[in-house]
C-alpha cells in the first residue's frame, strides 16, 4: 500500500493546534490533522481523508505522550463534541490560542500590531459556562440530552458537564427524567416535540432559568409541571418555552412564552446588575466578560467627554459599564428583545446617558452622520458586513475597539480598515473566554494614522 492514501498508517509528531482544535503534524512535506491530540505527542495514525498536500488522520496509538497531555476532566471527552482540548494542559491551550491569533493577523490580515499582549487566562478553566443548550433525543425509550458526537448527529448523553457552572448539573439529571412523559422532536421525521433544553445561571446571583425549545403546540400538563420546578429547584426563578418550528440547526425561534416565574434572571458584572432573558446574548463566561470590560476601559482611558457608539451592543454588556466614565453611549442591536433589556438595564442601574436603538448595523450606520470618539464593534462570528466597514471609513471615529470571537474574520476586517492608511493596528489582546475549546476572544485597538 502507498503510504499517502486513505487507510494507510504512519507515525508522526504533533507540532501545533489549529483553529478547529485538531492537532497538526507533518509527514515529509505534507500536513496531517488529527483530533484529540496534543503538541508533542508521537502517534501512530491511520489516514482517513487524503488530499495531495494534506490529510486527516485518526489516532491508532499514542506512541509517546506529550508532557502537555493531561487526563480529561470529562468521562466522555473522547466522544463529546462540546470541547476539543480536554486532554491539553491549560498552559498549552493558552499558548495555542495566542498563536492562532498571531497567525490570523499576520497571514490573513497581513498586519503587524504595534503591541501584541499576552493572552489573558481564565481564572476558572472549568465550571465557567453560565449558559448551556442541549439537544434532546430519545434512546431506548428514555430522554437523553447532551452534545453531538464529533462529526455526527449522534447525541452523547450527559448527566453533568465539567465546563458548565456546577450548580446546573443537578438540573440536567433531574429534568431529563421530568421530561420523560412528553414528546421529543424527531430530527429525521420532524415529528413535533421538545427539541432543546436550555439552562442559564447568574453566576454572581445564583438565579437560574430553564428554557425548553419546542416544535409544535404546548403539550397539556407541561405548564403545571414547570410550576412545580420553581418549588423543586432552589435558585430557579423562571421556566420558559421557546417555539422553533423551522427545520435546521437554528436553536431558538422568535417566540418565547413564560410557563412559570419570570422570563429573565439577574446577573452582576462590572459593578452593574444585568437583566438577562432566556434567548438573549450575554457572554458565557462572566469573569472573563468583566476582564474584557476592564481592558476596554483601560484602552479608552475616558476623560468624561467621549461619545461612545456600541454596534452589536446586545443587552449593553460592554457599553453600560463604561457609561459612567463617558458623556454619551449609543447602542445599536438588531434583536428587539436585547434592545428592550439594554434599556431596562440602563434604567435599573440609574444610567441616564445611554440610548439604545433596534436596527441592522449595515443599514443604520451608513445613515448615521454624527461624530463619535470611540466605536466598539462586537459582531457575530461572520464579522462586519462591508457597508459597516465602508461607513466606518467615511466617518473615521478616532478609536475603534473591535471585539471578536473569530480570529479569521477579525483579521479580514482589520485589513480592510487599515488598507487605505486611515487606521493603524495599535494593540491586540487575546482573551480566553472559552477554556477547553479552540475558540478565542480577541480585542483589537485601531487608531487614526
Amino acid at each position: 500500500m502507498t503510504v499517502w492514501q486513505q487507510g494507510a498508517t504512519l507515525e508522526l509528531t504533533i507540532d501545533s493546534l489549529n483553529h478547529t482544535g485538531e492537532g497538526v503534524g507533518r509527514w515529509q512535506d505534507r500536513v496531517v490533522f488529527v483530533a484529540d491530540t496534543v503538541p508533542g505527542d508521537r502517534l501512530r495514525v491511520r489516514l482517513t481523508h487524503v488530499k495531495r498536500q494534506y490529510a486527516h488522520g485518526k489516532v491508532l496509538e499514542v506512541v509517546q505522550p506529550s508532557e502537555q497531555r493531561v487526563r480529561p476532566s470529562c468521562i466522555v471527552a473522547d466522544k463529546c463534541g462540546g470541547c476539543q482540548w480536554q486532554c491539553v494542559a491549560y498552559g498549552a491551550q493558552l499558548a495555542a490560542k495566542e498563536q492562532l491569533v498571531k497567525e490570523a493577523i499576520a497571514r490573513i490580515g497581513h498586519l503587524e500590531p504595534q503591541t501584541f499582549l499576552p493572552i489573558l487566562a481564565a481564572p476558572n478553566p472549568l465550571g465557567y459556562r453560565n449558559k448551556v443548550t442541549y439537544p434532546l433525543g430519545r434512546r431506548h425509550g428514555a430522554v437523553v440530552a447532551g452534545y453531538y458526537q464529533k462529526g455526527s448527529h449522534h447525541l452523547v448523553n450527559l448527566n453533568q458537564c465539567p465546563v458548565q457552572d456546577p450548580r446546573l448539573n443537578p438540573l440536567l439529571t433531574v429534568l431529563k427524567q421530568a421530561l420523560q412523559p412528553w414528546p421529543i422532536y424527531n430530527e429525521q421525521t420532524h415529528e413535533p416535540g421538545l427539541r432543546h433544553l436550555g439552562l442559564r445561571i447568574g453566576q454572581r446571583t445564583g438565579e437560574q432559568l430553564i428554557t425548553l425549545v419546542l416544535a409544535g403546540t404546548l403539550p397539556a400538563g407541561l405548564q403545571a409541571e414547570a410550576a412545580g420546578w420553581l418549588q423543586q429547584f432552589q435558585g430557579v426563578v423562571g421556566v420558559c418555552v421557546n417555539f422553533n418550528h423551522q427545520v435546521g440547526n437554528r436553536i431558538f425561534g422568535d417566540e418565547t412564552q413564560v410557563l412559570a416565574g419570570r422570563p429573565y434572571l439577574w446577573e452582576e458584572m462590572a459593578g452593574l446588575r444585568f437583566q438577562i432573558a432566556a434567548t438573549t446574548f450575554f457572554q458565557v463566561n462572566t469573569a472573563q466578560a468583566e476582564q474584557l470590560v476592564t481592558t476596554l476601559r483601560e484602552w479608552i482611558a475616558p476623560t468624561g467627554h467621549e461619545r461612545l457608539l456600541d454596534l452589536y451592543c446586545g443587552v449593553g454588556t460592554l457599553s453600560l459599564p463604561l457609561a459612567g466614565a463617558v458623556a454619551e453611549v449609543i447602542g445599536v442591536e438588531v434583536h428587539p428583545a436585547s434592545v428592550q433589556q439594554a434599556i431596562a438595564n440602563s434604567q435599573h442601574n440609574g444610567i441616564h446617558n445611554a440610548r439604545f436603538l433596534c436596527a441592522k448595523a449595515e443599514e443604520w450606520l451608513p445613515q448615521f452622520n454624527q461624530i463619535v470618539d470611540v466605536l466598539i464593534l462586537d459582531p457575530p462570528r461572520k464579522g462586519c458586513d462591508r457597508p459597516v466597514l465602508d461607513a466606518i471609513l467615511r466617518n473615521r471615529p478616532p478609536r475603534i475597539l473591535y471585539v471578536s470571537c473569530h480570529p479569521a474574520t477579525l483579521a479580514r476586517d482589520l485589513a480592510y480598515l487599515c488598507a487605505t492608511g486611515a487606521y493603524q493596528l495599535t494593540k491586540i489582546q487575546p482573551l480566553d473566554m472559552f477554556p477547553q475549546t479552540a475558540h478565542v476572544e480577541t480585542v483589537a485597538l485601531l487608531t487614526i494614522s
